[in-house]
C-alpha cells in the first residue's frame, strides 16, 4: 500500500500538498491510491509477491492476467459502495466516498481505461485519443472538484481540458517507453502518417527530425488544452486555487521541458526544473496563462 502511494512524488503535478486542509489531503491521497493501483494493474507494474492479487481474491499465480485483475478490482470497487472492500486501498477509499458522496462513475472510467489498454494499443485519430483521455484522465479532475465541493458544469469543462492536456504531455514524455515496454502508441496514427513517422522511429534511441516535428505538433495541442482549462484556477479561491494552479503549472512546465529539449523525447522523458514549475504556478495564479 505504501509503495503505491509513494509514487505520488513522481507525478507532473502536486497530488496532495501540505498547504491543503488535512481532510482534503486524506481524501485526495485515497483517490490517488485508487488511480495509481489501477494503473499499476493495467501496466503490469504490481509489486512482487502477489499481495494485491490475494487482497482481490485472485490466485497470486493469476496476477499477471491483467484483465482478470481489473475485473476483480472492479468487483471490489462496487463493495466500496455497498459493503466492505477487500483491498486496503479500497478500504481506505470508502470513508472518502461516503464523506464526499462520490459516485462509482469516475472510478469505473479509470478501470475501463486500463481495460482498454489491454485491448487497444493504437489510436487512429486525435478524436479517438480524446475519447480515451475521457476515461483515463478526466475522471481524476472531476473527483478533485467533487472532493472540494466545487463542481459546476463550466469547471468540469475546464478541468477536463487540463486533465486531457496533462495526459497528452505524459504520453509525449513516455513515447519510447510506452512502445518498447508495453507495445502502445498514444500518438494518433493519422499524425504519424502526416509527419512520415514510422513506428520503428519511435523506438529509436535518438529522436529524428520527423519525430521531433510530430512531438512539437502534439505538444502544441497539449498546451492549447492546458490554456483552455486555465480559467478553472481563477474560478476558485484560497488553497484550492493554489492546488489547481499546481496542476496547470505542472503541465505547462512539462511542456516547457519538452520544448527546451528541442522535442528530443526518446532518450528519456524531459522533466521540468522546480524553478520552472514555480514560475509557471506564479504566472497561472496571476492569470497570465
Amino acid at each position: 500500500m505504501n509503495a503505491t502511494l509513494d509514487k505520488a512524488a513522481d507525478e507532473n503535478f502536486p497530488v496532495a500538498p501540505a498547504f491543503l486542509p488535512r481532510a482534503w489531503r486524506d481524501d485526495l491521497m485515497a483517490v490517488y491510491g485508487f488511480a495509481r493501483l489501477v494503473d499499476d494493474i493495467g501496466d503490469g507494474d504490481l509489486a512482487p509477491g502477489g499481495a494485491d492479487a490475494r487482497h482481490l481474491g485472485v490466485s497470486p499465480d493469476r496476477a499477471e492476467d491483467r484483465l482478470e485483475m481489473l475485473d476483480a478490482f472492479e468487483a471490489d470497487l462496487h463493495r466500496v459502495f455497498d459493503s466492505t472492500p477487500r483491498h486496503p486501498l479500497l478500504l481506505a477509499l470508502q470513508p472518502t466516498v461516503r464523506r464526499r458522496f462520490l459516485t462509482p462513475e469516475p472510478f469505473l472510467g479509470l478501470i475501463q481505461a486500463n481495460r482498454q489498454d489491454q485491448l487497444v494499443t493504437r489510436y487512429e485519430t486525435y478524436d479517438d485519443l480524446l475519447a480515451y483521455c475521457e476515461l483515463s484522465a478526466n475522471p481524476v479532475g472531476r473527483l478533485v472538484l467533487a472532493i472540494t465541493g466545487t463542481a459546476t458544469p463550466e469547471r468540469i469543462r475546464c478541468s477536463d481540458a487540463v486533465c486531457t492536456g496533462l495526459q497528452i504531455v505524459e504520453h509525449l514524455q513516455d513515447v519510447r517507453e510506452d512502445l518498447v515496454e508495453r507495445n502502445r502508441i498514444y500518438l494518433p496514427a493519422e499524425d504519424l502518417k502526416h509527419f512520415r513517422v514510422q513506428e520503428t522511429d519511435l523506438a529509436a534511441p535518438t529522436t529524428g527530425a520527423s519525430v521531433r516535428a510530430l512531438v512539437a505538433f502534439e505538444t502544441e495541442r497539449a498546451l492549447r488544452l492546458l490554456n483552455e482549462g486555465t480559467p478553472l484556477v481563477g474560478s476558485v479561491h484560497g488553497r484550492l486555487k493554489l492546488l489547481l494552479a499546481g496542476f496547470v503549472a505542472g503541465g505547462k512546465a512539462a511542456v516547457h521541458a519538452i520544448t527546451a529539449a528541442s522535442y528530443d523525447v526518446l532518450p528519456g522523458p524531459p522533466k521540468p526544473a522546480k524553478l520552472r514549475l514555480l514560475r509557471e504556478a506564479g504566472a497561472t495564479l496571476r492569470g497570465e496563462g
